[in-house]
């Protein structure tokens, strides 16, 4: 299957932590999607952190993973009778960290053949994205 799933870690601010992409093979609920994410975060030296939010995907054994690193794993879920393109609470951060990603040309279609190609111009955009922001124009 061609396609790659992107999951990324923010902070609450929508600064991405942590880019992990693989294959759309891989499902998000099997643990290997979920732990991937876990584990670079936890190489790359956010064992600090304490809780975490999660989509509705990562419901079930993701909170075990998120257990074995030490995280708190709270799954954001919308209300009960909300309309359906209402914003849920801390969801919508990482909805607006990707619409930034989205704008730049090599992360708006499938161009990069590698994972850790793609991963690398995520963070390229973000490093871009930020040094706009400290010093516009």
């Amino acid at each position: 299957m061609k396609g790659r799933k992107r999951h990324l870690v923010v902070d609450v601010m929508g600064m991405v932590l942590i880019a992990v992409v693989h294959s759309a093979g891989l499902q998000d609920d099997q643990k290997m999607a979920f732990g991937q994410v876990l584990v670079r975060l936890w190489q790359r030296g956010w064992s600090r952190l304490s809780l975490l939010w999660a989509d509705g995907m990562y419901e079930g054994s993701a909170g075990l993973w998120a257990m074995l690193f030490g995280y708190v794993l709270t799954v954001v879920r919308r209300a009960d009778g909300a309309p359906p393109f209402s914003p849920v609470p801390r969801r919508w951060v990482v909805e607006r960290t990707f619409a930034w990603l989205g704008r730049y040309r090599r992360l708006s279609k499938d161009y990069e053949t590698l994972t850790i190609n793609s991963e690398t111009m995520i963070y390229l955009a973000m490093i871009n994205l930020m040094a706009h922001r400290l010093e516009p124009g």
